[in-house]
């Protein structure tokens, strides 16, 4: 099974809400399953992003599900959903860089941002999400705050939301632990 199957299985399987087949639908139109993850750092890679968005869902039932007190479809909503804003987000693009062998300039492919909706990133994934299907409040503040300090660190909002939402401190360090301890500094892009 493939990363883009393997996505499609655990989502349909976790989550029965309304509007969810509809979200899918949307998703397969877009370039979600073939995208980096980031244009250099985690996953900045072909199909980065899905494989991000299911090392986010591994860590966070991994470590952090709790039976009887968390629900497996908000975690899968949460964990699977939470970069949707990347979709759409990133094209192939090239740049000049010194060889050091031969100290010839080559053109070299990389990721660079084109941004067609630049509404933020967690409150840009909640807005695409509910285009289609309705979050919870737990579920729309997680993703929201997942990237924590980083996305508006002068914001005493997301200390409010960790205090109030368990959901969202749970989705941010499995977001973390995904990042920067599992996922690789993989090459940017395939020469295909």
């Amino acid at each position: 099974m493939d990363y883009k199957e393997e996505f499609i299985s655990l989502f349909k399987e976790n989550v029965s809400r309304p509007g969810a087949q509809e979200l899918i639908d949307w998703m397969l139109k877009t370039d979600f399953f073939t995208a980096p993850a980031s244009t250099k750092y985690h996953c900045a890679c072909p199909e980065g992003l899905v494989r991000h968005s299911l090392s986010v869902f591994n860590v966070m039932v991994e470590k952090h599900f709790e039976e009887g007190k968390d629900s497996l479809e908000s975690f899968t909503i949460c964990a699977l959903l939470h970069d949707i804003c990347k979709a759409e987000f990133y094209k192939v693009s090239t740049r000049n860089v010194k060889n050091d062998e031969t100290g010839k300039w080559e053109q070299v492919p990389y990721y660079a941002i084109e941004d067609k909706f630049p509404y933020g990133h967690g409150e840009k994934s909640v807005f695409l999400i509910e285009r289609f299907m309705r979050l919870k409040p737990a579920e729309a503040i997680a993703i929201r705050w997942h990237m924590g300090g980083f996305d508006d660190p002068n914001s005493y909002s997301v200390s409010q939301a960790y205090e109030k939402y368990p959901l969202a401190v749970k989705l941010h360090l499995a977001d973390l632990e995904s990042t920067y301890l599992r996922e690789k500094n993989t090459s940017v892009v395939n020469k295909k």
